[in-house]
């Protein structure tokens, strides 16, 4: 009996364990990276050194970008694991595979174990899952969230009366709200669920499923309260007016203004379907297909797809109305169009059209990377003018061009062996081996210029160990790669008042103290002939120089602007 079991199950185990290698693929060895993960990073090491977790910074400024719920999960992270290349992409993977189970889970109860495992793994060929998998963003462990409060909406409405996951509904749905502003869209699942209650002329329910619905109140609240509690502890005892103002930053310009008016991201209202036919391929190419099967089901008013997809259309809506628009602002739709789509794809891999469509998609990839490997091999102008702008030696070339050949080789040679027959396999088998490519290959290849660990440790061989070092026009990485304390003078403070700040500082100790600076912001006050040029890291160059080259009677005011900034997610 058990040696059936196992003989039953072993393929499924593989599977898993596939899917585990795929998204852990290089945990722990790369340093956070540009645009959003030092700077969550930098907070939670903050938290951890201080001691003080309620309040996140960067460098001497609060962080009020974000609330901390994502930074508090990994400074919680280092607390257990030790050492933030590890720790920082804990939060998540293990966001991502709970949302896999969740998949599973909701698409076995909600029609079979096999549809389970055909959402799951449409989820996990998807491009935007992997590429928020593995890295260190809010956006993963927020869908997590969201999965999990549709996960509990559903089993209530249509699997059975159900308090206790209606009550972790309503609570992911709060923690989800105190993650990232959008939490609460799981929710949104009521207005179609009454709709369809509407259209079925009141569809018979157990008794007290709609009453309950009232326990998603506070369940909700006590989610938000998670971090709004200590928070408003906090304000009512405190006479520091910046925590006043950090309070209102996040509160009401990073969450109203910022959807109702936003001053960046601001894209055209279809910018979302491009979103969707790119960064949701493979499954992308499928919806020519899909849409017209779907919408017979939602005339045969089948609740599962009308809940499923209203919520769906619902989120796009929300969305496109914001002028300001992010590809992963559309992220935590695709769990559900995944579920959405598994019970079909039996029945359309069956079509010739949409099989050879699948295949030629890997064929692109594989030829892609083959072209690719070949350019950086063989040394093309092309190639060098790539490594040129991001200041990354053609050492480089031949690791990443062997790889990515040899990535294109197996693929195009896994698409002859099993030609569009087995093209479902196929697919999955390229998202595992294009993560693993990523994780064990490319990232930690590209990190130490990705990174800026490289530019960071070139400023602290120049200066010496006993030196100090100041920074004024920076950036997350500057500090969080820095091999010592670092002293800043403001995050957004404008660049002529951090000079302001710089200068008295420098003059205090000229022989001791050296100042790490963003080309564009440096100040007419430095002697040019004692400015370094230390290197460039994400395309910025950045200039160093020693306290003595300060000239203290210069009153020159600072003519760069400092609109260049990365944009927050």
């Amino acid at each position: 009996m058990p040696d059936s079991f196992f003989l039953r199950r072993w393929p499924r185990v593989l599977v898993c364990l596939a899917l585990l290698l795929a998204l852990a693929a290089g945990i722990g060895l790369r340093q956070p990276s540009p645009p959003d993960e030092p700077r969550f990073v930098l907070a939670a090491r903050a938290m951890v050194e201080s001691g003080q977790w309620l309040l996140p910074h960067r460098g001497s400024e609060l962080y009020a970008e974000k609330p901390p719920v994502f930074m508090w999960m990994q400074a919680a992270s280092h607390q257990l694991f030790d050492g933030w290349a590890l720790a920082f992409l804990v939060p998540s993977l293990l966001a991502a595979l709970l949302t896999l189970w969740l998949t599973w889970d909701l698409g076995r109860r909600l029609w079979t174990r096999r549809i389970g495992w055909w959402a799951m793994l449409a989820l996990f060929s998807c491009l935007q899952f992997g590429l928020m998998a593995k890295r260190a963003q809010i956006d993963m462990v927020l869908v997590a969230m969201t999965t999990l409060s549709l996960w509990g909406l559903l089993r209530h409405l249509l699997e059975r009366r159900n308090r206790p996951v209606l009550w972790l509904a309503g609570f992911a749905a709060g923690l989800g709200t105190v993650t990232k502003g959008v939490g609460f869209l799981p929710l949104l699942v009521l207005v179609p669920f009454a709709l369809w209650r509407w259209r079925t002329r009141g569809t018979a329910l157990p008794p007290g499923t709609a009453r309950d619905l009232w326990w998603l109140l506070p369940a909700f609240l006590l989610g938000t309260a998670v971090w709004l509690a200590p928070l408003g502890i906090a304000l009512l005892n405190a006479t520091d007016p910046a925590l006043h103002a950090y309070a209102r930053e996040l509160l009401f310009k990073q969450t109203g203004t910022r959807y109702a008016n936003a001053w960046h991201h601001v894209k055209p209202a279809w910018y979302y379907l491009q979103v969707m036919a790119t960064l949701w391929l493979p499954g992308s190419l499928l919806l020519p297909a899909l849409i017209p099967a779907w919408w017979r089901r939602l005339t045969r008013l089948d609740g599962r797809w009308w809940l499923l997809l209203g919520w769906a259309v619902l989120v796009l809506v929300f969305f496109s109305a914001s002028p300001g628009k992010r590809e992963v602002y559309l992220f935590p739709m695709l769990p559900a169009l995944c579920l959405a789509a598994a019970p079909l794809l039996p029945g359309l891999l069956r079509r010739a059209w949409l099989r050879w469509l699948l295949w030629g998609y890997v064929v692109v990839l594989g030829a892609a990377a083959l072209y690719m490997g070949t350019q950086l091999l063989g040394g093309s102008d092309w190639a060098h003018a790539q490594l040129a702008r991001r200041a990354m030696p053609d050492s480089l070339l031949p690791v990443l061009g062997g790889w990515l050949l040899a990535f294109g080789v197996v693929l195009l040679a896994l698409a002859l062996w099993w030609r569009q027959r087995r093209v479902g396999v196929l697919v999955v088998a390229t998202s595992f081996l294009l993560w693993n490519l990523y994780g064990w290959v490319l990232m930690p290849t590209l990190d130490p210029y990705s990174s800026a660990s490289a530019v960071m440790q070139r400023v602290g061989a120049r200066i010496g160990p006993d030196a100090e070092l100041g920074v004024v026009a920076w950036r997350e990485q500057n500090l969080l790669q820095a091999d010592r304390p670092v002293t800043d003078f403001g995050f957004k403070t404008p660049w002529e008042q951090q000079w302001q700040a710089a200068g008295p500082w420098l003059a205090q100790a000229p022989a001791q103290r050296w100042l790490l600076v963003l080309d564009e912001a440096i100040s007419p006050c430095v002697d040019p002939s004692a400015v370094i040029e230390i290197g460039s890291a994400n395309r910025n160059r950045w200039l160093l120089f020693p306290g003595s080259a300060w000239r203290a009677d210069c009153h020159a005011a600072v003519t760069a602007s400092d609109t260049g900034r990365d944009e927050e997610d």
